[in-house]
């Protein structure tokens, strides 16, 4: 899935390690793939993992769908939510990211060997130069022989590296369990798919495990799931009060919002179609921090075999 986007840091909130998206919701764009900085990766989980909650505390103002109605939603969510996310790493699919200056970049995100590998294929919407396609190509073909080539020790931390971050997120999916209280608010069509409309609010006492969750204390989603299916349909999450991250270095702040689009790959399989995010944070609690993110996830395909 594409899957955008998890942070770590300040560890930095500029810098941050790369992750695939797909795997449920990215060290240079030929590894692990699409990762950013903290309050992103925390977001992220929350719009890909949240069909995962089963036992929330619900309650529905909604005329038209109960309480136990809701639970009910929430339960089917589940399972559709869980084939969904032990899927997404046998997708391989393109990505299209605007740039800061305005300009795209096209890639290929790609499964090697386990892992994931992203392929520069078009910059601006326009093909790569014969020489930019020889260069990609080199080293595309390099990644592939040096994972061939890999001594057991190596390909099972390569592996285990990327497991880590999946599993780093389903740890984080039972945070969320605790870390929000959902109402039905009522049901919309989005894409020509009738939906159920869940928000989530901040449980009051909720006290985060570590500084990555720290950022839910602040945070409110919205989340649409697929009145047919039962899988989300679309998520927002928005930052409403300032939330302080890696101990005291950093804070998000209120105008930080999220909003992730899935759509239908198979009948029982929904990924990511797109990505969009807005930052805002301070760093040493003095110097604003903002950034932006737009991407675009297509073209899905069982992933290659190399």
């Amino acid at each position: 899935m594409p899957r955008i986007l998890q942070l770590r840091g300040l560890r930095s909130l500029a810098t941050g390690e790369r992750r695939r998206l797909p795997s449920g919701l990215p060290a240079g764009r030929d590894e692990l793939i699409r990762t950013n900085r903290i309050q992103r990766n925390c977001i992220l989980v929350f719009v890909l993992v949240l069909p995962t909650l089963a036992a929330l505390r619900l309650q529905s103002v909604s005329d038209s769908v109960t309480p136990d109605e809701v639970k009910l939603i929430l339960q089917r969510s589940v399972e559709a939510g869980k084939t969904s996310w032990k899927a997404a790493p046998g997708y391989e699919y393109v990505e299209t990211d605007v740039q800061k200056d305005g300009g795209t970049k096209t890639f290929a995100e790609l499964m090697i060997l386990g892992s994931p590998y992203e392929r520069l294929i078009a910059i601006d919407g326009k093909p790569l130069s014969p020489d930019q396609e020889a260069q990609e190509q080199k080293k595309l073909t390099a990644t592939i022989s040096r994972r061939r080539n890999e001594s057991p020790e190596e390909r099972n931390q390569r592996l285990a590296k990327y497991e880590k971050i999946r599993k780093r997120d389903r740890s984080l999916m039972e945070e969320f369990t605790k870390a929000f209280d959902f109402a039905c608010i009522g049901e919309q069509e989005v894409g020509g798919r009738e939906a159920y409309v869940l928000e989530a609010t901040p449980r009051p006492g909720y006290q985060p495990p570590n500084r990555e969750t720290e950022v839910l204390k602040g945070t409110k989603g919205r989340l649409w799931i697929d009145k047919q299916s039962f899988n989300w349909v679309k998520a927002e999450a928005e930052v409403i009060k300032p939330v302080p991250i890696v101990g005291f270095l950093a804070r998000v702040e209120p105008g930080t919002h999220f909003e992730l689009d899935a759509m239908p790959i198979s009948n029982d399989i929904w990924l990511p179609s797109h990505f969009s995010m807005k930052t805002r944070a301070k760093v040493l609690l003095v110097f604003s921090h903002e950034s932006e993110a737009d991407e675009s996830y297509y073209g899905y395909h069982g992933g290659a075999q190399y």
